[in-house]
């Protein structure tokens, strides 16, 4: 391995924290125009590899609502997303997520976004999402969950964290994009590069099990409120 990944890897942690000053909290009633998760009496249900995955309702950085439950019938990518984030860029520019979505949709995948990340944080907002799909030639849907609430029921912790659904319903794969953790699939683990959500994606249409149900995230941390 050259030591070129080994020198990137600090940098693009460093630019991942780099983040707006958030002003000083102030006690204000709930935004009824902010995107948030549909509001439910019970506890939401966390997501677990084999199990339906958790329902929302989200809307997107157009003003679309987006309903899990209404894409049954298709398989479903869900993509962890910080336009600012230089692991996200890498992989959307370079890496493996380069032109993935738009291959997916051509065979009738279902590819949303979902941008946790709270206001004053990196990658919030209208204008740093448009810049990034303008950057990337993203096409896709950006949910925004600006409250953090379906990023916390899905457990992601990075950007990107991908996640398959199952034309049931089911949760079958979460994690990285690939085994390379530079963003930009030039440090493979073990010489090989393996994009992990391609992957899934072909044992489904298969009708195979997902070979490699569960990986390990890597990436900038979603930026949470709290």
């Amino acid at each position: 391995m050259s030591l070129r990944p080994l020198l990137v890897l600090p940098l693009l942690l460093l630019a991942c924290n780099k983040e707006t000053p958030s002003p000083a909290p102030e006690a204000k009633a709930p935004d009824a125009k902010t995107p948030t998760a549909a509001a439910s009496d019970k506890p939401a249900a966390a997501a677990e590899i084999g199990k339906p995955a958790p329902d929302f309702t989200l809307t997107d950085d157009e003003g679309k609502s987006h309903h899990l439950a209404d894409y049954r019938g298709k398989t479903v990518v869900l993509e962890w997303f910080n336009a600012g984030c230089p692991f996200v860029k890498a992989s959307h520019t370079k890496g493996s997520l380069k032109g993935l979505s738009k291959r997916a949709a051509e065979k009738g995948v279902v590819w949303l976004a979902i941008n946790s990340s709270a206001p004053g944080k990196q990658g919030h907002g209208a204008e740093s999402v448009a810049e990034g799909r303008k950057a990337f030639g993203f096409e896709n849907p950006v949910l925004v969950d600006a409250s953090g609430k379906v990023g916390k029921m899905y457990g992601a912790t990075n950007t990107p964290h991908m996640y398959v659904i199952d034309a049931q319903g089911t949760l079958v794969y979460r994690g990285a994009i690939d085994n390379s953790p530079d963003g930009e699939g030039e440090s493979p683990k073990d010489g090989k590069l393996v994009n992990h959500v391609e992957e899934a994606l072909d044992d489904l249409a298969a009708g195979k099990p997902v070979r490699t149900p569960e990986t390990k995230a890597y990436g900038c941390g979603v930026k949470y409120g709290s």
